[in-house]
């Protein structure tokens, strides 16, 4: 089974940059996309063979997910049941026989930190859903989560010079951490204990181009589920936002 997380930081945008064909060669059976930037599913936007399952915000143009499969779901879920958590569009489940996938967009903390304690609500909720998922059958979750994890996973010089670096913040890496305490694994890191890979890239100052970027963006499965990985993979050669696609192979 190969599963894709990719933000697309609007979804016509890159859809205009070749990210149709890049699924279609991928053969992936499990899609989640985030920041698609959508108010209501584009009906243009068809993948032939996948089932489509839209979250969008209610602010147009802003956050929103996409989860885009092969098989029908058992049940899909959109948010947490909280409204002023799910307005934005930002968390999809699908469940399956033996798993539940979850699409996640996770708040960013913006700068100046202007939306910094809705990102804690919103990752205390998280932390919460996922431990209640877990009690019933494992999880894979991915998805951008708007922090990086430790020093090894941001370009150096991005830390210099910055006195409250949002996206590396003690307290949004506690809230990332919170996730592994429960069980859960970042497989990535898990497979490259330390590979330096990044997943996003300011478009300022040719950041992508020379690598000087940040690993924002995981897949997290539950420990049990790890010994079935084969690979998980950054796509930074694969173009069309300023993230790169991460794939991860499953033998379910």
């Amino acid at each position: 089974m190969k599963l894709i997380s990719w933000n697309v930081n609007g979804l016509r945008a890159c859809a205009s940059k070749g990210l149709l064909e890049y699924f279609l060669t991928s053969n992936a059976d499990i899609i989640g996309l985030q920041e698609t930037k959508t108010a209501t599913p584009m009906p243009e936007f068809v993948l032939p063979g996948y089932i489509a399952d839209w979250n969008c915000g209610e602010r147009p143009g802003y956050s929103g997910t996409l989860c885009l499969s092969k098989k029908k779901a058992l049940s899909i879920e959109h948010g947490f049941d909280n409204h002023n958590l799910d307005k934005e569009g930002r968390l999809i489940t699908l469940e399956y026989p033996d798993f539940f996938f979850v699409n996640a967009y996770v708040p960013n903390s913006q700068g100046g930190l202007a939306r910094w304690y809705y990102r804690l609500e919103w990752d205390t909720a998280l932390i919460g859903y996922l431990s209640d998922l877990q009690n019933y059958k494992p999880v894979m979750i991915s998805g951008d989560f708007n922090v990086a994890r430790e020093h090894v996973d941001v370009f150096p010089e991005n830390l210099l010079n910055v006195k409250k670096p949002y996206g590396f913040l003690s307290e949004e890496r506690d809230g990332f951490n919170a996730l592994l305490a429960i069980g859960l694994v970042d497989v990535f890191r898990e497979l490259h204990p330390a590979k330096r890979a990044y997943t996003w890239w300011s478009s300022r100052l040719h950041k992508r181009r020379e690598n000087r970027g940040w690993r924002i963006d995981y897949f997290l499965i539950s420990q049990s589920l790890m010994r079935y990985v084969s690979s998980c993979e950054i796509r930074g050669d694969v173009n069309g936002s300023d993230h790169a696609p991460v794939e991860m192979v499953i033998k379910l």
